[in-house]
């Protein structure tokens, strides 16, 4: 069995930015394979106080990989670059 890399985008509500971040994930989702999980960050204080400025953060496998916005072609380099475990 294969375990796709795990991609977690951290946003809050209303972001905007978050908004358009996960858009483009969904959309690289069609040709690339990752698991995509979305944490909001509100109430959350030790969320908050890591990634509040910098929201959305968007990590690959717990790795911080980019802020603000996601590069499709540095996304896809990153993920590719990801191993494909088999169990």
């Amino acid at each position: 069995m294969e375990t796709l890399p795990d991609v977690l985008l951290y946003g809050r509500s209303g972001c905007h930015l978050c908004d358009v971040a996960e858009e483009t994930l969904h959309e690289l989702a069609k040709s690339l394979q990752f698991n995509l999980t979305k944490v909001l960050i509100d109430g959350d204080p030790d969320l908050e106080y890591k990634y509040g400025e910098q929201i959305p953060v968007v990590t690959i496998n717990g790795k911080v990989h980019d802020f603000f916005r996601v590069d499709p072609e540095r996304f896809t380099a990153a993920i590719k670059r990801e191993p494909h475990q088999h169990q």
